[in-house]
């Protein structure tokens, strides 16, 4: 990030992040500089011509180094802020509103004074999918089916349930059923449900950071529709990860090796996925879900492809009515496709006018939904794979990038070693535990094509010293190409610590700055289970930690309310000792 960002509050960010994927049609990470022309004038800025030719001339000459035409979030950024403190910035966020579909919420941010709005089709969407999800959840019963016409998600949000069962719906078995208060609920209860499902949708990567139980029971529209799509896109990807799913390397290309397509995001193999059946149906490329799809000819293209054939048994041929294609109008032939859509069990999220607007969001989502209905891929039996370097995850790894996505990382962190090679969100972690880092001293990217490795490899180095000497961390025999190179055990190391001092410094907060040591926990903990009468430990290397039953005697000794952050402490600090 540039210096001038440091002046943006947290809530003015994220209204700008929600702004640049607007703007950022084609979903890439950056804009042009003739996407941003077009925007300017889409928007109707009271600017003349030559003022918003000055504009894209300046960050052409100024900002995009590399004279590729592309622009970065925080360049961006640094544009939009300029332009928000201006009345400018009225007309411009208004057009854009006015063109996206968007509902204004009522009221306006305290930090930020920008107004709170939501798509309204995106709510259509989202109720209609949990609609389905939840049809035959009988403890969902008593607020499905939700009218998408109306409000009724936010009040139905309001309790808890719906959104325990839709995280469990993502990522099966992460809330315990048993742990859900269903029925005769209190303020109380109700408070507990939503306490539980935040701190599951953190666990599973949501960025979680500025929403509270109340804001959820009171039904802030753009919180909540934020949250539920966070939790829909991660079942939506669940399967579109190599380990997952390794008929994925049928999308390799000629020249690529297996850690090239490995390095690809969720968003870039659906991209890689639809132009594999593009191609193989004889049509051109698309590069996005946006505005190469409207006129629903690729749309129709892959529905051709990835149909059944009656090739597997048990699977009965559907043969796709094609003649659609020809409608002449754009939302007809929209309908037409989705119909066809609909005979394969994917019409979900978007509507004809969704298609033919180029919502990124929604038509994301619906080709997700039919990549997990349909992938219609076969795994390669000739290419020469090491298949043994095809690894899942470990719980541990898992852990730490889901903890990584909940703070709002950016970008997302997907492949845990591939994502930190180039050290950005190293450094965005260090800001979160209060250590200072300097962004002129930082490579962004893009990178140059030549030399890109070791720009990266600078930032590497960076973020060792950083840990080294500001924030005094052990990180002997570790160097910057360690983290480059995705060496395990020395990334999981410097990570470690770094989810660590973290959760201290939460603790330090709670404690009204008052300093947290391994001590101050042990002390608290064999306090609070002598008063219990249990067993106390001797430090976080006690081997009866292994067993779990330290930690669960703590859990029944305390209300949970109270020592929820104390207990995610000990669960870190003792972490390491379950792997042993």
């Amino acid at each position: 990030m540039a210096a001038e960002a440091h002046t943006v509050s947290t809530e003015e960010m994220e209204e700008l992040r929600e702004a640049f994927s607007k703007v950022d049609v084609d979903g890439n990470g950056y804009i042009s500089t003739q996407e941003l022309n077009d925007l300017f004038k889409a928007a109707n800025l009271p600017l003349p011509g030559y003022r918003v030719r000055e504009i894209v001339q300046e960050l052409s000459q100024t900002m995009d180094q590399d004279k590729d035409g592309k622009i970065t979030f925080q360049e961006f950024t640094n544009v939009v802020h300029g332009l928000k403190s201006s009345e400018v910035a009225k007309t411009f966020r208004k057009a854009i509103n006015k063109k996206e579909g968007i509902c204004a919420v009522a009221g306006t941010s305290e930090q930020s004074g920008t107004q709170h709005s939501y798509a309204e089709e995106e709510k259509v969407a989202f109720v209609n999918w949990v609609n389905k999800a939840l049809e035959k959840d009988p403890d969902c019963q008593h607020v499905l089916p939700m009218d998408p016409s109306t409000n009724h998600l936010f009040s139905a949000m309001g309790d808890g349930i719906v959104l325990c069962k839709m995280i469990n719906l993502s990522v099966p078995d992460t809330i315990d059923e048993r742990t859900i208060n269903k029925k005769k609920l209190t303020p109380f209860t109700i408070q507990e449900n939503l306490n539980l499902a935040l701190n599951s949708a953190s666990a599973i990567g949501c960025h979680v950071v500025n929403i509270g139980a109340e804001d959820l029971k009171e039904g802030r529209q753009h919180l909540v529709l934020g949250l539920l799509w966070q939790v829909i896109k991660i079942g939506l990807f669940a399967d579109i990860e190599i380990s997952r799913n390794e008929a994925l390397i049928a999308l390799l290309r000629d020249g690529e090796s297996l850690e090239d397509l490995m390095k690809l995001s969720p968003e870039e193999l659906l991209l890689r996925w639809a132009n594999y059946h593009l191609e193989e149906a004889g049509c051109s490329r698309i590069n996005n879900f946006s505005s190469d799809i409207k006129d629903s000819k690729a749309y129709y293209n892959i529905l051709n492809q990835v149909a059944p054939k009656g090739d597997e048994e048990g699977i009965p041929p559907i043969a796709i009515d094609m003649s659609g294609i020809r409608e002449k109008e754009d939302v007809r032939r929209a309908e037409c496709m989705l119909e066809q859509a609909d005979r394969l069990g994917c019409r979900q999220f978007v509507t004809a006018t969704d298609v033919v607007r180029g919502n990124p969001k929604l038509n994301l989502a619906f080709v997700a939904n039919l990549f997990n209905k349909h992938p219609a891929l076969k795994k390669p039996d000739n290419q020469d794979i090491d298949w043994s370097s095809i690894e899942g995850e470990t719980r541990e790894e898992r852990t730490f990038r889901n903890w990584m996505n909940s703070l709002g990382v950016n970008p997302r962190v997907n492949h845990l070693y591939l994502d930190l090679a180039d050290a950005l969100v190293i450094f965005q972690l260090y800001e979160k535990i209060k250590v200072p880092v300097n962004w002129d001293k930082v490579n962004k990217p893009p990178y140059p094509k030549l030399g890109s490795n070791m720009k990266k490899l600078e930032n590497c180095n960076y973020a060792v010293e950083l840990g080294k000497k500001e924030a005094k961390f052990s990180l002997v025999g570790i160097a910057g190409q360690d983290l480059n190179e995705g060496n395990k055990t020395l990334t999981l190391a410097l990570l470690w610590q770094l989810m660590r001092r973290y959760t201290l410094n939460i603790l330090e907060d709670l404690g009204d700055g008052q300093k947290v040591t391994d001590e101050t926990i042990v002390s608290w903990v064999n306090n609070t289970l002598q008063e219990a009468g249990k067993h106390t430990i001797s430090g976080f290397k006690d081997g009866c930690i292994s067993s779990s039953m330290p930690v669960l005697d703590l859990i029944n000794a305390v209300c949970v309310c109270v020592c929820v952050c104390v207990c995610v402490c000990v669960c870190v600090c003792v972490g390491w000792v379950y792997q042993q």
